[in-house]
């Protein structure tokens, strides 16, 4: 276990803004920083990032917390994961309590851990396999540098090697503890009936480790150096838990920081492409792995920059199999540009033909709009044929369809009016028709069966006056713990007290149950700080590893909006904080009242089956005297 001196010093180094920074584009906001939401589609920013408190809240979805609950939301991370995460980039040692975990708790601990263990220990194992032995240095290591890759970025990128034993790996995992089914389902090994030792799938080959967007081995692709023609040139890892191809690109958690500061992604179609970049110092590169791009990928990029451009080779099989993938950008309102390299060269070879300033010169300058691009492929072979011709315009026009942007629609039709002398009513007229059949796929879509929604009662709706009002005095308690009001007794006598100490008194008077769970842990909390002579306020709820409170602290500090400074204009607004006495006051006022009413209404309920109860009718009516007094209270102070 992490030891608390060690998750204070994470804490204390930890910048949230720089760990959500590495995976949402984030612009200044006032104070704060806002993004779109990772968590959801979204056109209008609603994520919000705190510098000050060190917190974020997802207003689109409800999530929140600090830097490290943000690692568990989008890296399915433990907290200790998370906390290991982030020691590790502010360099932070970690301190244990107990011992490493045996292996008998490392077989212990759940699948989904297993194999992303497996996966550090195999990347270990091929590194290995590449740098200490012989047969990873004559072969494997041989043919990184024929590629002309030095020694940094074969260690950077953990490229390894997979020896020519068919079960190399599998023994020396089995040897580590692992079960025959946690390597089964890694996909780094088959169990095939008349080969129950296991073979290893990347066996003969050069490895590619395939991380996550923070850097974690999600799964490896291979590819084979010897002439074999039933063997595949590359071969990728299997879905798994961890590993969905659809969901990752190559070279991400290398390039995330490059393409946010520059604000454009380079896209490219090979692990060698991504590499050959790298070396040549241009980092804002990723790769879809030899996939086809998908959605998921192409909203990885969209956390980062709404710019792409799509480096190809000049392959013309290559070029129109990119067309649906410039349609699928589109339709995310991504901006793309492509660049075509020279006949006989890819991003690989120009590269490491020319040095850096030449290359990201050659990117600038040759990029070019997806219309001028696509117009130039499609009338190449369409020649002087009029009907190929308005068939390659109609296909152009389908792309613009894709656009979500009406002005950009427009802009662009404008330039194929332009470019090939139409008239920009037909080409509207055209648009039309395309979003049309666009609107009646999406409608066949739609008309599948899709699971029948449940009716919630009206009841599980309505609102509760009583929780809402405790949830007020928790927030204020939160927020203001520490803040001390200055009161005054009946005759006059003043004294002061902390808002933690006012609103916990008022909880504890009349045996008042406190209504939500979460509530009552926080105040469980805020008990044991009085104990301990420590006033328990927001950030302290973050140091738990508890996500419920971390996300119900981070709704009490951070709100979606910022207030204008209106005083520039001689306009001024009380802020909470400075009408804080009177609020907490009407708050528990308010609060009081509601309980009070609530226990008159369990009086009704109780009588309609106890009719003769003189004790429940008198009591009913001094609850009724004392909700009256509390309205005439109320209404003096309105």
């Amino acid at each position: 276990m992490i030891s608390k001196q060690t998750i204070d010093k994470i804490f204390s180094a930890i910048r949230v803004e720089e760990i959500i920074g590495e995976y949402v584009q984030l612009k200044r906001a006032g104070s704060n920083f806002k993004g779109l939401s990772p968590f959801q589609d979204e056109k209008t920013p609603s994520f919000v990032v705190s510098p000050s408190k060190q917190i974020w809240k997802d207003f689109s979805t409800g999530k929140g917390g600090t830097a490290i609950s943000f690692l568990m939301e989008i890296e399915s991370f433990t907290y200790p994961e998370a906390l290991r995460h982030a020691a590790k980039k502010y360099g932070i040692e970690i301190e244990e309590t107990i011992q490493e975990q045996t292996e008998e708790q490392k077989m212990a601990q759940s699948e989904r851990e297993q194999l992303y263990k497996i996966h550090e220990v195999a990347q270990d194992f091929f590194q290995d396999q590449l740098h200490e032995t012989e047969e990873g240095r004559l072969i494997g290591l041989s043919y990184f540098k024929e590629r002309g890759l030095p020694d940094d970025i074969i260690r950077k990128f953990q490229l390894g090697y997979s020896p020519e034993k068919k079960n190399a790996f599998t023994e020396y995992a089995l040897e580590k503890g692992y079960s025959k089914e946690i390597i089964e389902k890694s996909g780094l090994s088959v169990f095939p009936e008349n080969a129950s030792y296991g073979i290893d799938r990347f066996r003969e080959r050069v490895i590619f480790p395939i991380h996550s967007f923070s850097g974690r081995v999600l799964g490896f692709g291979g590819r084979i150096l010897k002439n074999n023609a039933k063997a595949a040139k590359y071969l990728n890892s299997p879905e798994t838990e961890i590993y969905h191809k659809s969901n990752v690109l190559y070279g991400l958690n290398f390039s995330k920081q490059a393409i946010s500061k520059q604000n454009l992604c380079l896209l490219v179609e090979g692990y060698m492409d991504v590499i050959a970049l790298h070396q040549n110092g241009i980092q804002n590169v990723v790769s879809s792995s030899g996939t086809a791009l998908t959605t998921e990928q192409i909203k990885l990029i969209k956390r980062l920059t709404e710019n792409v451009t799509i480096l190809f080779d000049g392959d013309a099989a290559g070029i129109k199999a990119s067309f649906r993938s410039i349609d699928m950008l589109l339709s995310e309102g991504m901006n793309i540009r492509i660049v075509l390299f020279p006949d006989g060269d890819d991003p690989d070879s120009f590269s490491g033909k020319h040095p850096q300033e030449y290359v990201e010169q050659y990117i600038a300058e040759q990029a070019r709009d997806f219309i001028d691009f696509k117009a130039e492929v499609l009338l190449q072979e369409a020649n002087t044929d009029p009907i190929r011709k308005g068939e390659a315009i109609r296909d152009i026009v389908k792309s613009v369809a894709c656009v979500p942007n009406a002005l950009k629609q427009e802009i662009y039709l404008k330039e194929v009016s332009s470019r090939f002398g139409l008239s920009e009513q037909s080409l509207f007229n055209e648009l039309g028709l395309q979003k049309q059949v666009q609107q009646q796929q999406y409608k066949r879509e739609e008309s599948r069966p899709s699971p029948k929604l449940e009716v919630v009662p009206k009841q599980a709706i309505s609102v509760q006056p009583l929780l809402v009002l405790e949830e007020k005095l928790i927030e204020l308690m939160l927020k203001y713990g520490a803040q001390v009001l200055n009161r005054e007794t009946e005759d006059g006598t003043p004294y002061t007290i902390t808002v933690i100490e006012e609103v916990l008194a008022h909880f504890e008077e009349d045996d008042y149950k406190i209504q939500s769970p979460v509530n009552e842990k926080i105040i469980r909390e805020i008990q044991e700080g009085i104990e301990k002579n420590e006033l328990r306020s927001g950030s302290f709820f973050f140091t738990l590893m508890d996500e419920e409170l971390t996300v119900k602290v981070a709704n009490a500090l951070l709100e979606p909006y910022e207030i204008s400074d209106w005083s520039k204009h001689n306009i001024f607004f009380s802020k909470e904080e400075e009408v804080l006495p009177k609020l907490i006051s009407d708050t528990m006022i308010r609060h009081k009242r509601e309980y009070v009413v609530s226990m008159i209404q369990e009086i009704k309920e109780s009588l309609k089956t106890e009719t003769d109860n003189t004790e429940q009718y008198v009591m009913m009516m001094k609850l009724n005297e004392l909700r009256k007094e509390m309205d005439a209270e109320l209404y003096r102070i309105l």
